[in-house]
């Protein structure tokens, strides 16, 4: 999986590679010039220890040389570059051209920097999009067998946490190793045998280094996983806060919560142990470079064998710089596993496939003109599931009023939802005016429809905008009309603002009946031929299911409508009931021929007026 992440992260950038290139040219100069930084400083430093006769002296050999070491060479020219007739104007003249060129390589800096973050956060928003817009083409049944939480989770923390990789490997992983390989190259130059005694003991470091970076990307894949637990905890209780306070079970839902954060805690904790540790590790590594070195190259220089007293120094200021990009390195492996960790769970959800797919030639389903048939249907939730519908036959002929009864878990809310093909059938067929569902479009389909439920869903915003749900370009007079047909004017006129009140969360500000009244306007605006009302009055008291009953009454004139209830006195005047029992059609008629028949109908009914 893991090569599989980097390949898929590597095409996601391949798109923004002029701003990559552009970045990294600057991230080339800027190395550049801070190597050329360390070589100065090193100047600088012998030019203020060493004899300046002597220097004006190797100066003067090395012009009569036919030729000279690499060394040599950056050493001469160094010095054309600085020396002149005094010691105090060569050390002005070097500290002016130190000066330029730390400006002028934090201008390249700041130039790699922007650009990369430009990639990093155009990078992150594309992902945020695509897994929101997949979200969107995900089936009903995804959302029912996975946590919100977890998907929460997944659009805000580990694309968070993939930022943060990226932010660290963009600003890092493109300066450092050319960092290291250029300053490895001028230790290579000033002394081979010292430059590779370094190099023997660096891969020691890499090694430990990376064995610390796959614990913490395992550490990372339960951290992820554990967030979203807590985020899924405080999702459901936020949302059942009054369920939370009635039962007064606030101290079990904080044991709970802490329970997570706790866990949450030491899981943070241990990854922190391998992630502070990586640091010292590398440091520990650079002074027992350092160390070595200091003793054999000290023991040259006193020798007057091998390296000399400026090429020393000069080694043991670039080694040092070096030490530097080398922790850097050892970070961006960590922060690399944490983000790998984080796609992982992006890429999963990215692939999760939706399970009601058009096909390429699905149809327009145009008017309903005739019928919605259901034939022989079977349905499961998932492959092996006990049949929730068994050869469940009906028809919902147009202008017809059906109503669905029967025993709760006998499959009625489930026929409510694969009328608009929430669901696909598992055998058999439902039509519309002789389309297979599965051969038409979803817009078709859903367009002709208007659903109720007795779960009114309803957004944090105004009254306006939630009668007005996806219609922009309605008219306010139209929302107006819908709201008055719903039996909803009254109250939204009591409001403070109107149709400009804000609901809050879920129409957390308004009462069940309130709030059922404005899905039911809202269904009126859409004004659709089909209606399914899938329990809408159930959880309302008596005052209020009349007056959402008067809109309901309203909302199902001179239209196409599936009732399903549980208060059979909501029914008695539908054209025609059917009844379910055990996901099967038992009966099929109308109030009074049903009552006269004596069967579950009857019985459901004595049950309720007893």
């Amino acid at each position: 999986m893991s090569g599989s992440v980097y390949r898929r992260m590597g095409r996601l950038l391949f798109r923004f590679w002029p701003y990559i290139i552009i970045s990294s040219l600057s991230a080339i100069i800027f190395v550049l010039l801070n190597s050329t930084s360390m070589w100065l400083v090193a100047s600088l430093i012998n030019n203020v220890l060493q004899d300046f006769d002597k220097i004006v002296q190797s100066q003067m050999e090395w012009a009569n040389k036919t030729t000279l070491t690499p060394n040599e060479q950056l050493k001469y020219w160094t010095k054309v570059l600085i020396l002149r007739d005094t010691p105090a104007e060569s050390l002005k003249v070097l500290c002016m051209t130190l000066l330029a060129v730390f400006f002028t390589k934090n201008i390249f800096l700041y130039t790699k920097n922007i650009l990369l973050r430009v990639v990093e956060l155009k990078l992150v928003k594309d992902i945020r999009d695509r897994l929101y817009k997949h979200i969107q083409t995900l089936s009903l049944g995804y959302f029912h067998k996975r946590k919100t939480g977890s998907i929460t989770s997944i659009v805000m923390n580990d694309v968070e946490q993939l930022q943060v990789a990226l932010a660290v490997v963009f600003q890092r992983l493109f300066v450092e190793p050319i960092n290291i390989l250029t300053f490895v190259t001028l230790l290579f130059i000033i002394s081979w045998k010292l430059a590779l005694i370094a190099i023997v003991i660096i891969p020691l470091a890499g090694i430990a280094i990376i064995s610390i970076g796959r614990s913490i990307r395992r550490k990372s894949r339960r951290t992820q996983s554990k967030i979203a637990e807590i985020m899924q905890i405080l999702t459901e209780t936020l949302s059942s806060i009054r369920i939370v306070k009635a039962f007064v079970n606030e101290k079990e839902e904080v044991k709970k919560f802490t329970g997570e954060s706790q866990h949450y805690f030491k899981l943070l904790l241990k990854r922190a142990r391998l992630d502070l540790i990586s640091a010292p590790v590398t440091e520990s590594f650079g002074v027992i470079i350092g160390v070595v070195l200091l003793w054999y190259g000290g023991m040259e220089v006193l020798s007057n064998q091998g390296v000399s007293a400026e090429d020393f120094i000069r080694f043991i200021v670039i080694l040092f710089s070096i030490l530097g990009p080398i922790k850097q390195m050892s970070n961006v492996n960590l922060r690399i596993q944490v983000g790998a960790a984080s796609a992982e769970r992006i890429f999963e959800l990215l692939d999760t496939p939706p399970e009601i797919v058009e096909k390429d030639d699905a149809v327009d389903l145009g008017e309903f003109k005739k019928a919605i048939e259901f034939d022989l249907v079977h349905f499961e939730y998932n492959d092996g599931d006990e049949l929730v519908l068994d050869e469940l036959s009906f028809t919902i002929n147009k202008g017809e009023v059906v109503a669905m009864v029967g025993p709760s878990g006998s499959g009625k809310s489930t026929i409510a939802d694969l009328i608009p093909r929430f669901y696909d059938v598992s055998t058999g067929s439902i039509k519309i005016d002789g389309h297979d569902l599965r051969d038409a479009t979803l817009a078709s389909i859903r367009g002709h429809m208007g659903i109720v439920t007795q779960e009114v869903i309803l957004f944090n915003d105004t009254i306006r905008n939630n009668i007005a749900y996806a219609q922009p370009n309605v008219s306010d007079e139209a929302i107006r009309k819908a709201a008055e047909a719903a039996n909803a004017l009254e109250f939204i006129e009591q409001t403070p603002n109107g149709f400009d009140t804000l609901i809050g969360e879920r129409g957390v500000n308004l009462s069940g009946g309130q709030k059922q009244r404005l899905a039911i306007a809202r269904a009126l605006l859409k004004n659709p031929p089909i209606l399914i009302l899938d329990e809408a009055t159930s959880a309302l008291d008596t005052e209020s299911e009349k007056k959402v009953q008067k809109a309901i009454e309203t909302l199902m004139k001179d239209r196409t409508a599936l009732v399903i209830a549980h208060r059979l006195s909501t029914v008695q005047n539908a054209d025609k009931i059917v009844v379910i029992e055990q996901g099967r059609v038992v009966e099929t008629g109308t109030h009074s021929e049903l009552y006269e028949k004596g069967g579950l109908y009857r019985r459901l009914y004595d049950i309720q007026f007893d």
